[in-house]
Protein backbone atom coordinates (compact mmCIF):
# COMPACT_ATOMS: atom_id res chain seq x y z
CA UNK A 1 0.00 0.00 0.00
CA UNK A 2 2.83 2.42 0.81
CA UNK A 3 4.28 1.97 -2.68
CA UNK A 4 0.91 2.81 -4.29
CA UNK A 5 0.45 5.84 -2.02
CA UNK A 6 3.97 7.07 -2.77
CA UNK A 7 3.32 6.77 -6.51
CA UNK A 8 0.01 8.59 -6.00
CA UNK A 9 1.71 11.40 -4.08
CA UNK A 10 4.64 11.98 -6.41
CA UNK A 11 2.55 11.40 -9.54
CA UNK A 12 0.12 14.11 -8.42
CA UNK A 13 2.91 16.52 -7.53
CA UNK A 14 4.64 15.85 -10.86
CA UNK A 15 1.41 16.50 -12.76
CA UNK A 16 0.70 19.72 -10.85
CA UNK A 17 4.21 21.08 -11.37
CA UNK A 18 4.49 20.03 -15.00
CA UNK A 19 1.18 21.62 -16.00
CA UNK A 20 1.99 24.73 -13.98
CA UNK A 21 5.31 25.16 -15.77
CA UNK A 22 3.84 24.24 -19.15
CA UNK A 23 0.99 26.75 -18.82
CA UNK A 24 3.37 29.50 -17.66
CA UNK A 25 5.74 28.87 -20.55
CA UNK A 26 3.04 28.35 -23.17
CA UNK A 27 0.73 31.12 -21.90
CA UNK A 28 -2.16 29.28 -23.45
CA UNK A 29 -5.43 28.98 -21.56
CA UNK A 30 -6.18 25.64 -23.24
CA UNK A 31 -3.06 24.09 -21.66
CA UNK A 32 -4.27 25.28 -18.27
CA UNK A 33 -7.74 23.78 -18.79
CA UNK A 34 -6.22 20.47 -19.95
CA UNK A 35 -4.03 20.51 -16.83
CA UNK A 36 -7.06 21.09 -14.60
CA UNK A 37 -8.87 18.14 -16.17
CA UNK A 38 -5.89 15.75 -15.97
CA UNK A 39 -4.87 16.66 -12.41
CA UNK A 40 -8.51 16.59 -11.31
CA UNK A 41 -9.02 13.20 -12.95
CA UNK A 42 -5.90 11.88 -11.21
CA UNK A 43 -7.17 13.06 -7.85
CA UNK A 44 -10.73 11.83 -8.33
CA UNK A 45 -9.47 8.38 -9.37
CA UNK A 46 -7.15 8.39 -6.36
CA UNK A 47 -10.05 9.28 -4.06
CA UNK A 48 -12.17 6.52 -5.60
CA UNK A 49 -9.38 4.01 -5.03
CA UNK A 50 -9.03 5.13 -1.40
CA UNK A 51 -12.78 4.85 -0.88
CA UNK A 52 -12.91 1.39 -2.48
CA UNK A 53 -10.07 -0.01 -0.36
CA UNK A 54 -11.06 1.99 2.78
CA UNK A 55 -7.61 3.58 3.10
CA UNK A 56 -7.53 6.53 5.51
CA UNK A 57 -11.26 7.19 5.17
CA UNK A 58 -12.13 7.76 8.80
CA UNK A 59 -15.32 9.73 9.26
CA UNK A 60 -14.71 13.46 9.69
CA UNK A 61 -11.10 12.99 8.58
CA UNK A 62 -9.30 15.22 6.08
CA UNK A 63 -9.83 12.86 3.15
CA UNK A 64 -13.52 12.37 4.02
CA UNK A 65 -14.16 16.13 4.15
CA UNK A 66 -12.16 16.69 0.96
CA UNK A 67 -14.17 13.97 -0.75
CA UNK A 68 -17.47 15.62 0.10
CA UNK A 69 -16.21 19.02 -1.05
CA UNK A 70 -15.17 17.41 -4.35
CA UNK A 71 -18.52 15.65 -4.78
CA UNK A 72 -20.34 18.92 -4.10
CA UNK A 73 -18.09 20.71 -6.61
CA UNK A 74 -18.74 18.12 -9.31
CA UNK A 75 -22.50 18.17 -8.71
CA UNK A 76 -22.68 21.98 -8.93
CA UNK A 77 -20.64 22.20 -12.14
CA UNK A 78 -23.73 22.02 -14.40
CA UNK A 79 -25.23 24.88 -12.41
CA UNK A 80 -22.43 27.22 -13.46
CA UNK A 81 -19.79 26.96 -10.75
CA UNK A 82 -17.01 26.87 -13.37
CA UNK A 83 -15.64 30.29 -12.48
CA UNK A 84 -15.47 29.42 -8.78
CA UNK A 85 -13.79 26.09 -9.58
CA UNK A 86 -11.28 27.87 -11.82
CA UNK A 87 -9.87 29.63 -8.77
CA UNK A 88 -10.38 26.94 -6.13
CA UNK A 89 -9.01 23.99 -8.13
CA UNK A 90 -5.31 24.87 -7.59
CA UNK A 91 -5.93 25.24 -3.85
CA UNK A 92 -7.80 21.93 -3.73
CA UNK A 93 -5.04 20.18 -5.72
CA UNK A 94 -2.37 21.51 -3.35
CA UNK A 95 -4.43 20.52 -0.32
CA UNK A 96 -4.92 17.00 -1.69
CA UNK A 97 -1.16 16.67 -2.29
CA UNK A 98 -0.61 17.78 1.34
CA UNK A 99 -3.12 15.14 2.56
CA UNK A 100 -1.27 12.45 0.59
CA UNK A 101 2.08 13.66 1.94
CA UNK A 102 0.85 13.46 5.54
CA UNK A 103 -0.52 9.96 4.95
CA UNK A 104 2.64 8.61 3.32
CA UNK A 105 5.31 10.21 5.46
CA UNK A 106 3.58 10.63 8.82
CA UNK A 107 0.77 8.09 9.21
CA UNK A 108 2.55 5.17 7.54
CA UNK A 109 5.72 5.27 9.62
CA UNK A 110 6.80 2.28 11.62
CA UNK A 111 5.08 2.09 15.03
CA UNK A 112 8.27 2.86 16.99
CA UNK A 113 8.89 6.02 14.96
CA UNK A 114 5.46 7.32 16.00
CA UNK A 115 6.40 7.11 19.70
CA UNK A 116 8.97 9.91 19.44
Amino acid sequence: MKKIKTIDLWGGILLILSFLIWSLIGRNMMITIIGYVIVGGWQVSSMAMHAYYHWFNEKKGRRWIYGWITVFSIITMPLGSYILLLFTAPVMASYYAWICYKEVYLKMQRPLALLK
